[in-house]
This record gives C-alpha cells, structure tokens and sequence, in this order.
C-alpha cells in the first residue's frame, strides 16, 4: 500500500471519529457491507491503482479505521471486493436450478443469464479486468474461489452430461471450454461495444441490439454442443 491517503489513521482522528466507530460495531455486518459496496463502486472506477481507502470510508459512511478493522489494509478490502464479486454470480447463477432443467433448456438459460448479468452489472467487468491486468495476484490468494467455481462447473458438467445421454449433446464436451465460450461471447460484445459501436456505425447498447446477440449467444453455444 504506497499511497498516503491510504495510510492508518493517527490517533487523533481515530478519537475524532470515536462516536461513528461505535455505531459501526453495533452492525457490524451492515458496516461491513457498507464498506464493501463503496470499495465495488470504487474499484470499478478507477481500478485498484486509483482508488483511495478515505473515497470508500466517505461512501460507506463510516472511516478508515473500520475498513482496516474489517479487511487488514487496501489489498485485504480489494481482495473481498473481488472474492464477493465472484460468489454474487455464483448464487445467481444457483437460483437457475439447472440440475432441473432439461439439458438443452438449462444451457440456453444459463447463457442468456451471464449475457444479462454482463450487462446489469458492468462493474463485474471492471473488476475482473482489474484482476486480469494482475496477472490474477490477488484471486490466487483466495482460499475458497477454486472450490466455489468448481461446485458450478459440476453442475454445468451433469447437464452436459445429461445431454449427451439423451443424443442431444455430442459425447466429450469440456465444460470449462463451454462456460468459457459462453463468458468470451459476452464479455467481449460488452468490452468493446463503444469501438465496435463507432467502427460498425450501429448502436451496440440498445435494446435491439442486446436482444439480438443475447439470441446470437444461445444460438451458437447451443450450436457447438448439438450431437
């Protein structure tokens, strides 16, 4: 952590901001919250370089202390802003309750819910591309983010799986290979889509347009696992 703004308080605006510490740890899970909302917007913004502790402490409402309190230092507060971020589409991703869902319907389903997912929450993409300028530092130090990925993709597997039994799939597909076209499908359209917009001269966020290539994605994804 080098930025001076991001520094521990003195003690003397630790005993200034006595009464709101107090406050704080009356809810602390509701701080906690607090501050990793403001920590997302902020991330999300202005990446991990350019934000500052004191801008997520004024947005949380509360102050620096609290947030070293809850996550160590910067690293510590960027680290649960990711691993939250991850786990958020994760239990998303559970309320599809693929295990029930006919194969075909079940894929389709979930990639026209990560193509709305990439869109609703586009600080999603900020983050993850945070990360990936990383080289994925801070995700590797997760103690949890393997398992939580690898309860979803069991789940994707069986019904892969259950496809293949019914001759709807063809036999051998990859379900990490599948998620990952599903993710580049969608990633990419949101990643690009103001150069794309002006090199192609058509509006790539309307209505329309997210409609169509949310189509497009189940077509092809549906398309590269047909038997």
């Amino acid at each position: 952590m080098s930025e001076a703004e991001d520094t521990p308080e003195p003690a003397a605006g630790r005993r200034r901001g006595e009464g709101r510490d107090e406050r704080a740890t009356r809810n602390p899970e509701r701080t906690r919250a607090a501050i990793l909302e403001a920590a997302r917007r902020e991330i999300s913004e202005k990446g991990l370089a350019g934000a500052r502790v004191d801008v997520v402490a004024r947005r949380a409402g509360t102050n620096k202390r609290m947030i070293y309190h809850y996550f160590g230092d910067k690293d510590g507060l960027y680290l649960a802003v990711l691993e939250e971020a991850y786990r958020h589409i994760r239990h998303a991703e559970r309320r599809l309750d693929l295990a029930h869902r006919e194969p075909a319907d079940g894929l389709a389903e979930l990639a026209l819910f990560t193509w709305h997912y990439y869109l609703d929450h586009p600080e999603f993409l900020s983050i993850l591309s945070t990360e990936n300028l990383n080289h994925a530092r801070y995700l590797r130090q997760s103690p949890g983010i393997a398992e939580m990925h690898s309860n979803f993709i069991d789940e994707l597997r069986d019904v892969l799986a259950r496809g293949t039994e019914a001759g709807v799939f063809k036999p051998g597909l990859d379900p990490v290979n599948v998620y990952m076209t599903i993710a580049s499908l969608a990633w990419f359209h949101q990643s690009n889509r103001y150069t794309l917009s002006t090199i192609f001269r058509r509006d790539l966020q309307s209505r329309a347009e997210n409609d169509r290539w949310g189509d497009h994605i189940v077509a092809t994804v549906l398309a590269s696992v047909r038997a």
